[in-house]
């Protein structure tokens, strides 16, 4: 059997939500399930010194440009047809992050994961605000006081930080990233070799 494949992910980052729809069909394909991991992309950037696309390519001729034709032609590629830009970009997702962590504590990190993805890129959500998130919440049948509540503990919050700075330290610097064992992957772009390394993996076991 394959090592464990994780996704790193915060739900900031659009490209996480691409990677989060590609996903099912890859563990169809493999019979390999993803271990999605809740990391805060800020303090990744911190602790790596990296900026996001949009300030990284602030000044650079025509480089914006690209990156944005580039990735209406993977949506378009992938059929990405629910995908819109969310109007409040770039949303803080520490209260989001945090409860992911408690969303998974309960044994419903699947259906959290899955509805906040929604709100956040396919509904225009603002998730940084605690009534919208509790609203969204409770329009997806989740226990939103509990998870509200919950995602402000001590142990919850520490364990965000702990998820967040062994991801750096195995060599993250963004979102998405993937491990597929000891083998790293960054960017919605290296899926196929996701994908690959998954199948050597399991050929190999």
């Amino acid at each position: 059997m394959t090592s464990k494949v994780e996704f790193h992910f915060d739900f900031g980052s659009p490209n996480t939500y691409y990677c989060h729809r590609l996903i099912p069909a890859i563990e169809q394909r493999t019979g390999v399930t993803f271990d999605y991991v809740p990391i805060l992309l800020g303090g990744v950037f911190r602790a790596t010194n990296n900026k996001s696309p949009m300030e990284a390519f602030a000044g650079i001729k025509n480089k914006s440009e690209y990156n944005a034709l580039e990735t209406q032609r993977f949506i378009k590629k992938h059929a990405l047809s629910k995908f819109t830009f969310n109007p409040n970009f770039p949303v803080n997702t520490l209260h989001i992050m945090r409860g992911a962590i408690c969303a998974s504590d309960k044994g419903i990190a699947k259906e959290y994961i899955e509805a906040v993805y929604q709100c956040m890129w396919e509904q225009e959500l603002n998730m940084a605000d605690p009534e919208v998130i509790r609203s969204a919440l409770l329009a997806a049948n989740l226990p939103a006081d509990e998870l509200l509540a919950g995602s402000v503990e001590a142990n919850v919050k520490q364990r965000l930080i702990e998820n967040t700075e062994a991801s750096v330290n195995r060599g993250t610097f963004g979102a998405p990233t993937f491990f597929v064992g000891d083998e790293m992957f960054f960017g919605k772009d290296r899926l196929r070799d996701v994908e690959e390394e998954i199948v050597a993996q399991l050929a190999r076991s």
